[in-house]
Protein backbone atom coordinates (compact mmCIF):
# COMPACT_ATOMS: atom_id res chain seq x y z
CA UNK A 1 0.00 0.00 0.00
CA UNK A 2 1.56 3.65 -0.84
CA UNK A 3 2.78 5.28 1.91
CA UNK A 4 0.35 8.38 2.31
CA UNK A 5 2.17 12.12 2.25
CA UNK A 6 -0.14 14.39 4.20
CA UNK A 7 1.39 17.61 3.25
CA UNK A 8 1.29 17.03 -0.29
CA UNK A 9 -2.34 17.66 -1.89
CA UNK A 10 -3.60 13.35 -2.69
CA UNK A 11 -4.59 12.67 -5.55
CA UNK A 12 -6.57 9.52 -5.58
CA UNK A 13 -7.05 7.62 -8.84
CA UNK A 14 -9.46 4.66 -9.62
CA UNK A 15 -8.35 3.30 -13.18
CA UNK A 16 -10.89 1.45 -15.84
CA UNK A 17 -12.04 -1.78 -16.46
CA UNK A 18 -14.29 -4.38 -17.93
CA UNK A 19 -17.18 -6.51 -16.73
CA UNK A 20 -19.06 -9.43 -17.96
CA UNK A 21 -22.63 -11.18 -17.38
CA UNK A 22 -20.81 -14.57 -17.52
CA UNK A 23 -17.93 -16.21 -17.82
CA UNK A 24 -18.49 -17.10 -21.60
CA UNK A 25 -18.41 -13.90 -22.52
CA UNK A 26 -15.41 -12.93 -20.74
CA UNK A 27 -12.94 -15.76 -21.89
CA UNK A 28 -14.16 -14.82 -25.21
CA UNK A 29 -12.76 -11.30 -24.49
CA UNK A 30 -9.58 -12.81 -23.24
CA UNK A 31 -9.26 -14.90 -26.74
CA UNK A 32 -10.39 -11.74 -28.84
CA UNK A 33 -9.14 -8.86 -27.30
CA UNK A 34 -6.27 -7.01 -28.98
CA UNK A 35 -2.88 -7.34 -27.49
CA UNK A 36 0.70 -5.43 -28.80
CA UNK A 37 4.30 -4.68 -27.53
CA UNK A 38 3.91 -1.34 -27.61
CA UNK A 39 4.04 0.46 -24.32
CA UNK A 40 0.63 2.47 -23.63
CA UNK A 41 1.36 6.14 -21.88
CA UNK A 42 -1.78 6.94 -20.55
CA UNK A 43 -2.57 10.47 -19.01
CA UNK A 44 -3.82 9.60 -14.90
CA UNK A 45 0.09 7.82 -14.77
CA UNK A 46 3.09 9.78 -15.46
CA UNK A 47 2.03 12.27 -17.45
CA UNK A 48 -0.42 13.25 -14.10
CA UNK A 49 2.30 13.62 -11.54
CA UNK A 50 4.90 15.36 -13.59
CA UNK A 51 2.49 18.05 -15.05
CA UNK A 52 0.78 18.84 -11.32
CA UNK A 53 4.20 18.52 -9.60
CA UNK A 54 5.57 18.55 -6.39
CA UNK A 55 3.13 19.65 -4.50
CA UNK A 56 0.93 16.65 -5.22
CA UNK A 57 0.93 13.09 -4.59
CA UNK A 58 -0.74 10.77 -6.74
CA UNK A 59 -2.30 7.17 -5.26
CA UNK A 60 -3.36 5.23 -7.95
CA UNK A 61 -4.11 1.52 -6.86
CA UNK A 62 -4.42 -1.31 -8.61
CA UNK A 63 -7.74 -2.21 -8.48
CA UNK A 64 -8.77 -6.13 -7.81
CA UNK A 65 -9.46 -8.12 -11.48
CA UNK A 66 -9.44 -5.29 -13.52
CA UNK A 67 -10.64 -7.35 -16.52
CA UNK A 68 -13.20 -9.08 -14.92
CA UNK A 69 -14.04 -6.43 -12.33
CA UNK A 70 -16.76 -7.12 -9.21
CA UNK A 71 -18.30 -4.07 -6.80
CA UNK A 72 -17.34 -5.73 -4.17
CA UNK A 73 -14.18 -6.36 -4.88
CA UNK A 74 -13.41 -2.76 -5.36
CA UNK A 75 -15.47 -1.39 -2.54
CA UNK A 76 -13.24 -3.91 -0.06
CA UNK A 77 -10.03 -2.21 -1.38
CA UNK A 78 -11.50 1.26 -1.63
CA UNK A 79 -12.04 1.33 1.93
CA UNK A 80 -8.84 0.70 3.17
CA UNK A 81 -7.55 3.70 1.28
CA UNK A 82 -9.89 6.07 2.99
CA UNK A 83 -8.25 6.43 6.36
CA UNK A 84 -5.01 7.44 5.09
CA UNK A 85 -6.40 10.75 3.22
CA UNK A 86 -5.08 12.85 5.99
CA UNK A 87 -5.25 16.25 3.98
CA UNK A 88 -6.72 18.04 1.32
CA UNK A 89 -7.43 15.52 -1.51
CA UNK A 90 -8.72 14.43 -5.19
CA UNK A 91 -10.64 11.66 -6.56
CA UNK A 92 -10.86 10.69 -9.79
CA UNK A 93 -12.46 7.85 -11.58
CA UNK A 94 -11.84 7.09 -15.13
CA UNK A 95 -14.31 5.13 -17.46
CA UNK A 96 -15.33 1.98 -14.77
CA UNK A 97 -13.59 3.67 -12.09
CA UNK A 98 -15.57 6.38 -12.60
CA UNK A 99 -19.18 4.73 -12.13
CA UNK A 100 -17.28 3.02 -9.10
CA UNK A 101 -17.22 6.07 -7.41
CA UNK A 102 -20.19 7.32 -8.38
CA UNK A 103 -22.04 4.80 -6.87
CA UNK A 104 -19.80 4.11 -3.73
CA UNK A 105 -19.98 8.06 -3.10
CA UNK A 106 -23.41 7.93 -3.62
CA UNK A 107 -23.99 5.32 -0.63
CA UNK A 108 -21.60 6.08 1.70
CA UNK A 109 -20.65 9.09 3.28
CA UNK A 110 -16.69 10.15 3.40
CA UNK A 111 -15.46 11.21 7.28
CA UNK A 112 -14.35 14.82 5.50
CA UNK A 113 -15.14 15.53 1.90
CA UNK A 114 -13.31 15.68 -0.63
CA UNK A 115 -12.27 19.03 -2.62
CA UNK A 116 -13.00 17.98 -6.08
CA UNK A 117 -13.86 15.05 -7.47
CA UNK A 118 -13.82 14.07 -11.25
CA UNK A 119 -15.78 11.26 -13.12
CA UNK A 120 -14.33 10.76 -16.37
CA UNK A 121 -16.42 9.22 -19.13
CA UNK A 122 -18.33 7.25 -16.02
CA UNK A 123 -21.04 5.04 -17.68
CA UNK A 124 -24.26 5.46 -16.16
CA UNK A 125 -26.26 2.10 -17.21
CA UNK A 126 -25.84 -0.73 -19.13
CA UNK A 127 -26.74 1.08 -22.22
CA UNK A 128 -23.01 0.92 -23.95
CA UNK A 129 -21.18 0.71 -26.90
CA UNK A 130 -19.85 -2.77 -27.40
CA UNK A 131 -19.46 -3.33 -23.63
CA UNK A 132 -21.40 -4.76 -21.07
CA UNK A 133 -21.41 -3.35 -17.01
CA UNK A 134 -22.72 -5.99 -15.00
CA UNK A 135 -20.58 -7.12 -11.54
CA UNK A 136 -22.36 -4.70 -9.41
CA UNK A 137 -21.46 -1.33 -10.83
CA UNK A 138 -25.38 -0.61 -10.98
CA UNK A 139 -26.42 2.75 -9.53
CA UNK A 140 -29.27 3.31 -7.14
CA UNK A 141 -31.73 6.25 -7.87
CA UNK A 142 -30.76 8.14 -5.46
CA UNK A 143 -26.98 10.42 -6.61
CA UNK A 144 -27.74 13.03 -4.31
CA UNK A 145 -24.74 11.69 -1.68
CA UNK A 146 -22.44 11.70 -4.21
CA UNK A 147 -22.78 15.92 -4.57
CA UNK A 148 -22.66 16.21 -0.73
CA UNK A 149 -19.00 14.13 -0.78
CA UNK A 150 -17.20 16.79 -2.73
CA UNK A 151 -16.45 20.31 -2.54
CA UNK A 152 -16.46 20.51 -6.28
CA UNK A 153 -18.06 17.65 -8.52
CA UNK A 154 -16.86 17.63 -12.20
CA UNK A 155 -18.17 14.86 -15.14
CA UNK A 156 -15.93 14.84 -17.81
CA UNK A 157 -17.45 13.51 -21.54
CA UNK A 158 -16.47 13.05 -25.03
CA UNK A 159 -18.50 13.37 -28.25
CA UNK A 160 -16.81 11.07 -29.91
CA UNK A 161 -16.52 8.42 -27.28
CA UNK A 162 -16.73 5.09 -28.73
CA UNK A 163 -17.53 3.36 -25.57
CA UNK A 164 -19.54 5.50 -22.84
CA UNK A 165 -22.16 7.61 -25.64
CA UNK A 166 -22.77 10.83 -24.76
CA UNK A 167 -26.50 10.50 -23.90
CA UNK A 168 -25.01 9.09 -20.52
CA UNK A 169 -23.78 13.06 -19.78
CA UNK A 170 -27.60 14.09 -19.63
CA UNK A 171 -28.33 10.92 -17.86
CA UNK A 172 -26.35 12.33 -14.72
CA UNK A 173 -27.10 15.54 -15.59
CA UNK A 174 -30.73 14.72 -14.55
CA UNK A 175 -29.60 13.32 -11.09
CA UNK A 176 -27.20 15.76 -10.28
CA UNK A 177 -27.93 19.32 -9.34
CA UNK A 178 -23.99 20.80 -8.26
CA UNK A 179 -22.35 18.96 -10.85
CA UNK A 180 -20.36 20.77 -13.96
CA UNK A 181 -20.45 18.82 -16.69
CA UNK A 182 -17.67 19.70 -19.59
CA UNK A 183 -18.01 17.93 -22.90
CA UNK A 184 -14.88 17.69 -25.41
CA UNK A 185 -15.19 17.52 -29.22
CA UNK A 186 -13.33 14.61 -29.08
CA UNK A 187 -11.00 13.16 -26.53
CA UNK A 188 -9.86 10.11 -28.93
CA UNK A 189 -12.91 8.46 -28.34
CA UNK A 190 -12.85 7.01 -24.97
CA UNK A 191 -10.35 9.35 -23.20
CA UNK A 192 -7.25 7.18 -25.26
CA UNK A 193 -5.31 10.46 -24.61
CA UNK A 194 -1.52 10.59 -23.47
CA UNK A 195 -1.71 14.27 -22.23
CA UNK A 196 -4.58 15.90 -20.66
CA UNK A 197 -4.25 19.46 -19.87
CA UNK A 198 -7.88 20.29 -19.47
CA UNK A 199 -8.25 18.41 -16.16
CA UNK A 200 -4.53 19.52 -14.78
CA UNK A 201 -5.98 23.34 -15.63
CA UNK A 202 -9.17 22.55 -13.37
CA UNK A 203 -7.37 20.79 -10.32
CA UNK A 204 -5.30 24.12 -10.17
CA UNK A 205 -8.01 26.15 -10.00
CA UNK A 206 -9.73 23.92 -7.53
CA UNK A 207 -6.44 24.43 -5.51
CA UNK A 208 -6.82 28.42 -5.73
CA UNK A 209 -10.72 28.29 -4.46
CA UNK A 210 -9.56 25.61 -1.74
Amino acid sequence: MAIINKNKIQILVVHGGMTFKNEKDYLHYLKTKKVTTEKRVYWAGEYLEKSLGKGFQIISPRMPLQDNAKYRDWKILFKRYIPLLKGKFILIGSSLGGVFLAKYLSENKLPKKALSIYLVCPPFDNSLLGEDLFGGFDLKSNLSLLEENAKNLYLLFSKDDDVVPIAHAEKYAKKLKKARFVTYKSKNGHFNIPKFPEIVGMIKKDMKRG
